[in-house]
């Protein structure tokens, strides 16, 4: 069948309030034209982030109903450490609220000023953290990588000469752990091949380094790996996982994505040591270690989704339905990051609206204008998010790509909402000449992206 159904029935239904072209004019000059600064009920298909947004399954809720609230050694944290450990085959298995608390634990053990930590590509919160210890995060993504229009296959992928090349210059002592992003969000959503995680791995292990996996999209990086490379076109997507991370000495992982939860996530590692301070720290920040922050209830749901996540079915209709808004749009000549990756749609902003300069904010721009031709909320991935002072003049630096992402939550949106942005994002790629920049009036000095306040260019935003 050419068609790809949900593989899922719907019990459940949450109304969506419809809202007015002029409603949404003001919602936005409410907000400072910063769309994180909306009230959810004004946003009528919210592609802000597929974070903690996805929809449950009855078994996950029949598994919240089997929650054990003890505060120590509840059944419900067995059962999450069972499913984490088979998964990921590490020794040590510490919960926490949410993927960014696993980092801030693990980069403030092991990481100090001075320091230098390389990833194919950070995403926001990941360098927040790692800056936050003193330390330097270090992008080493594939030059394709950067390249909006390359449909290399595993455009995710670290280079792996240029992380030799770091190491060499650098020294080992400096390098307290490499990370690798799977997929790589910062970078459109993009696969990592195993191939590539091997080479990066042999080169740890020549280092004496320890390799960590930012492990948010596990499932849908094996199912990539089960398309696109030799050998694994018969293997299940949780034995490919299970390859993936024994190349790795641990891992990070917010649950609120290939969990499909809607709170929590882990830090696991094979090393005792950091193993245990980390539970010091987990025990002052985030709570005793056989909970981190979590009801028992929320580590049944992620036990369950975990497995979920890895169900081919369900990842078959996952990678597939998110192609579908992808080929829709690029099909009209919308830019967007080829090939279409695994959780997002990446708008190539800076293609887009290419009268708009970077430091006008071309991204930010088109998701305001996506948000009042239609309701639609995305989220910036460009100057805003990762854009710079220069630290001697204090110019500003423009970010080294300008995407706008549209997340798609799992298991919440039909193809007729899918549809609806479609027609949304083509409405305004029609009219695109007439969208004007903006400026940044008011930021926070870390993370400015999720409470900056904008004002449009000569006054006035042209919709």
């Amino acid at each position: 069948m050419k068609t790809i159904i949900e593989p899922f029935k719907i019990k459940s239904v949450e109304p969506i309030r419809m809202t007015t072209r002029e409603e949404r004019e003001e919602r936005l000059r409410a907000a400072d034209y910063n769309v994180f600064l909306l009230k959810a009920e004004d946003v009528l298909i919210d592609l802000l982030t597929d974070s903690g947004t996805s929809a449950m399954s009855s078994e996950q809720w029949a598994a919240i109903m089997r929650g054990d609230e003890a505060y120590a050694g509840s059944r419900s944290f067995y059962r999450f450490d069972e499913t984490v450990r088979r998964i990921t085959g590490f020794d040590h298995i510490l919960p926490t609220h949410q993927g960014r608390a696993a980092e801030h634990i693990l980069f403030d053990v092991v990481c100090k000023p001075g320091d230098v930590v390389p990833n194919n590509t950070h995403f926001d919160t990941t360098r927040a953290n790692v800056e936050a210890t003193g330390a330097e995060a270090v992008d080493l993504v594939i030059p394709e990588g950067r390249e909006p229009r390359s449909t290399h296959p595993f455009k995710g992928n670290m280079d792996v000469e240029a992380l030799e090349r770091l190491l060499s210059e650098r020294g080992r002592e400096k390098v307290p752990l490499c990370l690798i992003t799977i997929t790589n969000n910062s970078g459109g959503g993009q696969p990592v091949s195993m191939a590539n995680v091997r080479a990066v791995a042999g080169v740890c292990r020549r280092y004496d380094i320890p390799l960590y996996i930012d492990a948010c999209r596990f499932a849908e990086n094996a199912w990539f790996i089960r398309e696109r490379e030799e050998g694994y076109a018969d293997v299940s997507p949780e034995e490919i996982a299970r390859e993936l991370f024994s190349h790795a000495d641990g891992c990070t992982m917010s649950a609120k994505k290939d969990g499909i939860a809607n709170i929590g996530g882990f830090l696991a590692t094979d090393d005792a040591r950091v193993a245990q301070e980390a539970r010091n720290r987990l025990i002052l920040t985030e709570g005793f270690p056989t909970y981190g922050g979590l009801a028992g209830r929320d580590l049944d749901a992620i036990s369950v989704g975990l497995q979920e996540a890895l169900d081919p079915d369900y990842l078959e209709y996952r990678i597939t339905s998110t192609r579908y808004l992808g080929e829709h749009i690029s099909r009209e000549g919308v830019p967007i990051v080829q090939p279409p990756g695994g959780h997002a749609i990446y708008i190539d902003a800076a293609e887009f609206l290419p009268h708009i300069e970077p430091l006008q904010l071309p991204g930010q721009a088109l998701a305001v204008e996506l948000y009042r031709e239609a309701g639609i909320r995305g989220v910036e991935i460009g100057t805003v998010m990762f854009g710079r002072r220069d630290p001697d003049t204090g110019d500003e630096i423009a970010g080294p790509m300008e995407l706008v992402r549209l997340a798609i939550p799992r298991r919440v949106y039909t193809q007729s909402h899918i549809d609806y942005v479609v027609e949304a994002v083509l409405n305004v790629w029609r009219r695109r000449e007439g969208i004007g920049g903006f400026r940044i009036v008011e930021q926070a000095p870390v993370l400015r992206h999720f409470t900056a306040r904008f004002a449009p260019l000569n006054g006035a935003a042209v919709g």
